[in-house]
């Protein structure tokens, strides 16, 4: 009779054990959503209790955050197409947010690229360009120090119906050859970013932490922390932009709707220049629904779901091969495969949002640590980040890359092989070990690329 007695009781002990330990988590979960300093713990290392699957597809449905009818019409803001009467201009470069994000949904990456340019001072610091235009005198209008280089106007034209009259002046953006660094930059992925918003200061500090660590300090992301304009006076670390400038999808919204479209908003309410400027700033005025345009693009980002692996490539035998692969030779070691968000509760962008239910505590495979690496293809553009940023990138998200035909940040590489290969830099170890592969195994890694 004494050993089904004990049998029990060990099985009960051990019952209690993992209520304990449950309970242990659960309260640490509680306890780090009810914090307002998100860099306290790392929900990744701490354990999360039952993290779900963030959704995915290429579907135009919302992931939960909201309603899908609330979905589809912030989608419409998103795909609005902007005119003069409504501020666009005087100087953009995009029509609408979905010029520039839409292959092959609203949300997601293009062929579209902008241009960044500027020089270095004598110090070796970077200079945001001088931006010449002419008014109708032929008088030169200078913007100075802006590295983005807007490249469509609306001026010279005459629309008396949108009470534009400007037949002579010119307010095309030109840069002269002191301007030594010039480089494209490439449309971004937004859908799914909602998730990335989501995630605590903490999980990516300790991505730089771990990675340094575990290859000696040869691979050391940098994570810089950039201003909430939503929050004044606060700062979050960047995860937004070829290089982390923007920390809130807010944030990104606004600087966006600004610099691409020319369209002032309560964020930033003051225009590039005043040449052939017909709408009192700020121009992005707010609806019925107690809402700008700013909220309804951030809202629908936040609402996106991720992009989805391939369907019919993600249990291929020789993907599955690839994926080992991806992991042996390193890539993994800045293209993260797995992160989970903050949970619900958790209080992010200084204040400004906490993160819902339908983002929290979810797992996501972006395939990236979202730090700036310098992998020797730094274009030299600082943005908010200091000088130790110039030379590093962000480790762009690969979750669908296989949309995008021109690769890297500037788009000059056109296949997976060639963009392996301009990884130089604090990557070169790793693609020496790519470059070590057989050709088949080679094939088999990009081949698992094609699949994200």
């Amino acid at each position: 009779m004494k050993l089904p007695f004990l049998l029990a009781l060990a099985i009960l002990v051990a019952a209690l054990a993992v209520v304990a330990v449950s309970n242990t988590i659960v309260q640490r979960q509680i306890a780090y959503a009810q914090s307002a300093d998100e860099n306290a713990l790392d929900p990744n290392s701490v354990g999360i209790l039952a993290a779900a699957e963030a959704p995915t597809g290429f579907d135009n449905q919302t992931n939960g955050f909201t309603d899908q009818t609330t979905f589809l019409a912030d989608r419409a803001a998103f795909d609005q197409t902007e005119n003069i009467t409504d501020g666009l201009g005087p100087v953009y470069n995009a029509q609408s947010c979905r010029e520039c994000h839409q292959n092959p949904t609203s949300g997601a990456i293009s062929q579209v690229r902008e241009l960044r340019a500027g020089h270095l001072d004598g110090s070796g610091n970077f200079v945001g360009a001088t931006v010449t235009l002419h008014n109708s005198s032929g008088t030169p209008v200078v913007i100075a120090n802006r590295s983005l280089i807007n490249q469509r106007a609306i001026c010279p034209g005459v629309d008396l119906a949108q009470g534009f009259n400007f037949p002579n002046d010119f307010a095309q953006e030109r840069i002269s050859t002191a301007e030594t660094i010039v480089t494209p930059r490439t449309s971004l992925n937004v859908l799914g970013d909602g998730f990335l918003e989501a995630i605590a200061n903490g999980t990516i500090t300790n991505l730089a932490t771990t990675q340094c660590n575990q290859t000696g300090g040869a691979i050391c992301g940098l994570a810089i922390s950039v201003p909430v304009l939503e929050a004044p006076g606060q700062t979050r670390i960047g995860r937004f932009g070829w290089k982390n400038q923007m920390s809130s999808l807010l944030s990104f919204s606004s600087d966006a709707y600004l610099n691409e479209m020319g369209i002032t908003n309560r964020l930033n309410p003051n225009e590039v220049t005043t040449l052939c400027d017909i709408i009192a700033d700020p121009e992005d005025k707010t609806g019925t629904d107690g809402l700008q345009d700013i909220d309804h693009f951030s809202r629908f980002m936040r609402a996106t779901k991720a992009p989805p692996r391939d369907a019919t490539l993600v249990n291929n035998p020789d993907v599955l091969t690839g994926q080992q692969l991806f992991h042996q030779v390193g890539c993994d070691i800045c293209h993260v495969s797995s992160l989970t968000t903050a949970p619900p509760g958790t209080v992010i962008n200084g204040g400004a949002f906490t993160v819902p239910a339908a983002l929290g505590n979810k797992t996501i495979h972006p395939f990236s640590d979202l730090l700036l690496h310098d992998v020797g293809t730094g274009d030299n553009i600082v943005q908010n980040g200091g000088p130790d940023s110039g030379h590093r990138m962000r480790t762009p998200p690969l979750w669908g890359v296989r949309m995008r035909n021109e690769l890297m940040h500037d788009g000059r590489s056109t296949t997976f092989f060639d963009s392996i290969l301009r990884h130089g830099g604090a990557a070169t170890p790793v693609t020496n070990n790519f470059r070590s592969l057989s050709d088949a195994d080679k094939n088999r890694l990009i081949k698992f690329l094609l699949s994200l």
